[in-house]
């Protein structure tokens, strides 16, 4: 290594990216002995593994064009900020993790001066923009994917990544004591339990609780005895909560330290599409899933010609919809109501989905080691000039 106690410069925009940059963290630690140094942008997850942020996360956490245009200013500022800092401290290397559109761009500022970049979270080119490979070859140094068949679409551009699997497998939402959630938030053991996960960044919030409640007036009529459990965001709890508190079933809020706890209580969920869902599937949580975007962002990505059928990494690993999925314009209320009263009406269906998880989970990876532990390994070669040992 470079230095005795070498210097990760680690950059997360959103609370996805921080848990992976946390775990991250905190298996570099547990490699090196402790003898790690970080620096960099990240959340509560990082900072607990001793990242003191040069500004606070969240500023990072927008999502589509429309969102992102009027704090355009704000985010060329950060940028060159993150950037003049890495330049500065000139790290051992520099991890960014997932948020493309701010840590790729970061990437390319940093071209030239001499350190590895490696991006966490393949960016997911195999669906559009495949043109956009060569680009990104020019940026970063290695790759490290969550999916198993990345590496292969990688190498074909020239690029190198290694899979180190999935985080969703160590984040323990196989292992949530619903029971005990149960009792703590006072819901019956014979209680049919709905959780409802509107997003963990604002705008998507605030997009999704409108067609969430509606939903939820529908399903009243059938379903008058439902039970809510809604899980709350660090970044969303303040939008979350107050529309949650007036829909027409009891509501138990989740904080984050409960979310596995949560899911393993609830009996079927309404989620946005993202890492969730297969948190969910891990915890064997039947679903329906919704998800839209500005419209305006939504036209645009049509015409970069999106090539994947499905948006839920579940149905996209088993080349069929194991899980439902409405999106943009078929993300209504009635159509979400109709999926959830199906997964309640039928225990054919919760098996079917079950069945279904079991079948695409085991192609995250595996426990030994962990993504985590593949992940840091996979960087402290880079600092150390060998080239990472392939995983997976």
């Amino acid at each position: 290594m470079s230095r005795q106690e070498p210097l990760i410069f680690i950059v997360s925009g959103e609370a996805s990216g921080d848990n992976l940059a946390g775990r991250l963290m905190a298996a570099l630690k547990a490699k090196t002995g402790g003898r790690v140094r970080f620096a960099g942008v990240g959340g509560r997850k990082s900072e607990a593994q001793g990242l003191t942020s040069l500004f606070p996360m969240q500023e990072l956490s927008l999502v589509g064009l429309a969102e992102i245009l009027p704090h355009l200013p704000r985010l060329v500022r950060r940028l060159n900020q993150t950037a003049d800092a890495a330049l500065t401290l000139k790290p051992d290397a520099v991890v960014t993790v997932d948020s493309p559109g701010f840590c790729l761009r970061l990437a390319h500022h940093l071209r030239g001066s001499g350190i590895p970049v490696v991006h966490y979270v393949a960016p997911q080119l195999w669906a559009w923009r495949p043109g956009r490979a060569r680009k990104l070859g020019e940026r970063v140094t290695h790759i490290m994917a969550l999916l198993p068949f990345e590496p292969a679409f990688f190498a074909k551009h020239g690029i190198a990544c290694t899979f180190v699997g999935h985080p969703a497998i160590e984040s323990g939402a196989v292992s949530g004591d619903g029971a005990a959630f149960r009792v703590r938030h006072a819901i019956p053991t014979e209680a049919t339990v709905l959780c409802v996960v509107p997003g963990s960044r604002p705008g998507e919030a605030r997009r999704m609780l409108p067609i969430l409640g509606a939903a939820l007036e529908l399903l009243k009529t059938k379903h008058p005895q439902l039970r809510l459990i809604v899980p709350l965001a660090d970044t969303t709890a303040d939008v979350v909560a107050p529309a949650a508190r007036n829909w027409p079933y009891p509501v138990a809020f989740a904080s984050p330290a409960e979310r596995f706890d949560a899911f393993a209580a609830s009996d079927v969920a309404m989620a946005k599409s993202g890492t969730v869902t297969l948190e969910l599937a891990l915890a064997g949580v039947p679903m329906v899933i919704g998800y839209r975007i500005n419209p305006a962002t939504a036209f645009l990505i049509r015409r970069m010609g999106v090539s994947v059928k499905y948006a839920s990494l579940v149905n996209l690993l088993a080349e069929r919809e194991v899980i439902p999925e409405y999106l943009q314009e078929n993300c209504t209320a009635e159509n979400l109501a109709a999926g959830v009263d199906r997964l309640l009406e039928s225990e054919e269906a919760r098996a079917k989905q079950r069945q279904g998880f079991r079948e695409v989970l085991h192609l995250l990876g595996d426990l030994s080691p962990t993504p985590s532990e593949r992940a840091a390994g996979v960087v402290l070669d880079i600092v150390a000039g060998r080239a990472p040992q392939a995983a997976g």
